[in-house]
């Protein structure tokens, strides 16, 4: 079952870009492309505009409730929510801002200053689908870190098996995976082979793999610091972004497969999607700040700040060498990471 949901959540979006890439293969062609354009376009305003409307009762909810204030009561034994003003606005502003970015006017003026073509199909639904990302993050502040950390602790209580499986991480990488090759023409205007050289996804020399680990590496010690530093300070630290991600990927961790799974799968399905597909268009620091929210379990904390030096990091591996490169950093960054915690938690647990 978790594994149809994840599809179902992803299957829209492959869709869309796959429209979107034959409508763009038929204008470069010169061939009349806007019927498939307008229905690419159509299928993501649909969703746009639901995402506005759903926004917008939560908005209408957070009225009524400041106007009754038994309503809160009663909304709350249906639905745990933190914020209704995350989910209301967090929500209806990306999805009116993702309608607008499908207008052409609006992609004309991005154009002057971006890469970005306001006639090609692709990179007009591309654009406005930047604008989920920042969705993604409001539902989760808006449900709040905490409230979803004891729903999955209470889920893997239930039915004794852990929010995220190994079957889960790698269906979520493959169709990560499957997103990156759509979206760059993969099926419609590339083959295979193309559709990886677009990604810069090659064979890898001996010292690009030992410049991603190099990389990934060094990243460690600032981490480290980092956190050290907000923990001293108190500055970007929430206790259920710990919680959280130890309700996530915690399982996963107690074997070398789960370990390996981690950086692996994050590696190639993010880079194939963030450094491959997006960051050619879209630049290196947008990427990198796009990369950082979909983290979203990370909320907005010290952590949200790592992740978006790391993401700066891979982009300048991406740009230096190839995206091969920036998945053995990715990797070796996450595998690391979750060693050194599991390490420091077993020296603490025995001291």
């Amino acid at each position: 079952m978790e594994i149809l949901g994840v599809v179902l959540q992803f299957l829209p979006v492959i869709v869309i870009l796959f429209v979107a890439n034959l409508a763009q293969k038929l204008r470069a062609q010169d061939q009349p492309y806007m019927p498939l354009a307008v229905l690419a376009y159509l299928l993501l305003a649909l969703l746009f505009a639901f995402l506005a409307l759903l926004g917008a009762a939560f908005l209408f909810a957070m009225v009524a409730m400041q106007m009754q204030p038994d309503l809160q009561n009663q909304l709350n034994t249906i639905v745990s929510v933190q914020s209704w003003a995350w989910l209301g606005w967090g929500m209806t502003i990306p999805a009116l801002a993702g309608l607008a970015l499908l207008l052409k006017p609006v992609r004309r003026w991005i154009a002057g200053f971006s890469t970005l073509d306001a006639a090609n199909p692709l990179h007009a639904v591309s654009l406005a689908m930047t604008m989920f990302v920042p969705i993604y993050l409001a539902l989760t502040l808006g449900i709040g870190l905490d409230t979803l950390s004891e729903q999955l602790a209470k889920q893997a209580e239930e039915t004794g098996q852990p929010p995220v499986t190994l079957a889960f991480l790698w269906t979520q990488t493959a169709l990560f995976v499957l997103i990156a090759l759509i979206g760059v023409g993969w099926l419609t205007r590339r083959s295979f082979g193309e559709a990886l050289t677009r990604l810069h996804i090659v064979k890898p020399t001996v010292q690009q793999v030992f410049i991603g680990i190099g990389g990934a590496l060094a990243m460690v010690p600032i981490v480290s610091l980092l956190s050290a530093a907000a923990q001293a300070t108190g500055i970007g630290v929430d206790a259920n972004v710990d919680a959280l991600t130890e309700q996530l990927i915690g399982p996963i961790t107690q074997s070398p497969l789960g370990i390996l799974s981690i950086g692996l799968a994050a590696a190639i399905g993010e880079e194939g999607v963030f450094r491959g597909a997006m960051q050619p268009r879209f630049g290196l620091i947008p990427t990198a700040l796009l990369f950082a929210l979909v983290h979203s379990n990370y909320g907005l904390s010290m952590a949200t700040l790592v992740v978006f030096a790391l993401g700066l990091l891979l982009g300048w591996l991406r740009i230096r060498y190839n995206t091969t490169t920036a998945m053995v950093a990715h990797a070796v960054y996450n595998s690391t990471l979750v060693l050194f915690a599991m390490l420091a938690a077993q020296f603490l647990g025995n001291s």
